[in-house]
């Protein structure tokens, strides 16, 4: 009797199983600004953006009858690439004063949240210094941590306030090239920390910059700053910017050869509905106004 050899059999293969995805736009139709921001929408729900403050240096000041001392106060951005450093400098006593301002406002919530204490003695030996450095950096952090604190006006005030102040100084006084540098201090700090205020919090820093181009006589850069204000102005309803602004950006329109027959429409037709007085003011006039 013969004999039978054992069949020979093929390994079994995996099932394929099809899943249906769905379509996604291409790479290809996409435009390199929404590719970018597709790319910065996901490196954010990766990594939360948060803010550090960081105080590197400090630096006396001596005047005839008093010193004190300067904290550099770096603000900056985790969670994401931040390669704009920008600084203030505050006296122990600008930290003071806004201490006071928010324990008006939150006393129970910052129950557990101090300011370093006042020396009366040896406030400007190398060690006092060092140490309320430190304890000025940390006491800033826990306000952060602070929903309530970063989200009301006197947060975003403390960094910006002083400088915006003086940019508007020497902006009415017509030295535009020195208000630019301050005007865009606060603009890096306040687009730090926009995710936690409103975007009107850009409006009279944007306002101030487009005035001091256009009075550089610099169309081309004061442009684009005015209609990036212009958004927020119509979505919150600020009218005591929304006429003067839009002026503002048909002239420049007008001079650099954009389309602005738009723009032309809303003002002509804001300046009907408010019989004239819509642009009573210039936008410089607004901004000066500001902070007097």
């Amino acid at each position: 009797m013969g004999v039978t050899s054992p069949a020979v059999t093929s390994p079994t293969l995996p099932a394929v199983c099809l899943i249906a995805v769905p379509e996604s736009p291409s790479c290809s139709s996409l435009t390199t600004k929404e590719l970018q921001q597709n790319w910065r929408a996901v490196k954010q729900r990766e990594r939360p953006v948060r803010l550090l403050f960081e105080i590197p240096s400090t630096r006396i000041v001596e005047h005839t009858v008093h010193k004190y001392v300067l904290y550099e106060v770096v603000v900056m951005r985790s969670g994401s690439f931040d390669s704009r450093r920008v600084s203030v400098e505050r006296r122990y006593s600008d930290f003071s004063r806004f201490h006071h301002q928010l324990l008006e406002e939150f006393n129970e919530e910052l129950e557990e949240v101090l300011l370093p204490r006042k020396l009366l003695t040896g406030n400007f030996s190398p060690e006092s210094i060092s140490e309320r450095r430190l304890g000025l950096q940390d006491y800033l952090a826990k306000l952060y941590a602070t929903r309530c604190v970063r989200h009301c006006p006197h947060f975003s005030a403390f960094f910006t306030e002083q400088e915006q102040r003086r940019a508007h100084g020497l902006l009415r006084a017509g030295q535009f090239r020195a208000a630019l540098e301050l005007l865009q201090t606060v603009l890096d700090i306040q687009e730090k920390l926009l995710p936690w205020q409103k975007p009107t919090l850009l409006v009279p820093t944007l306002a101030a910059l487009a005035v001091c181009y256009r009075d550089l006589d610099e169309p081309e850069r004061a442009f684009p700053i005015a209609q990036r204000a212009l958004p927020p102005v119509r979505r919150y309803g600020l009218k005591r910017y929304r006429p003067p602004l839009l002026e503002l950006l048909v002239d420049l329109g007008y001079q650099l050869g954009r389309p602005v027959a738009q723009l032309q429409e809303e003002l002509t037709a804001l300046r009907d509905a408010e019989r004239g007085e819509a642009s009573s003011c210039s936008l410089k006039e607004v901004v000066i106004q500001e902070f007097i």
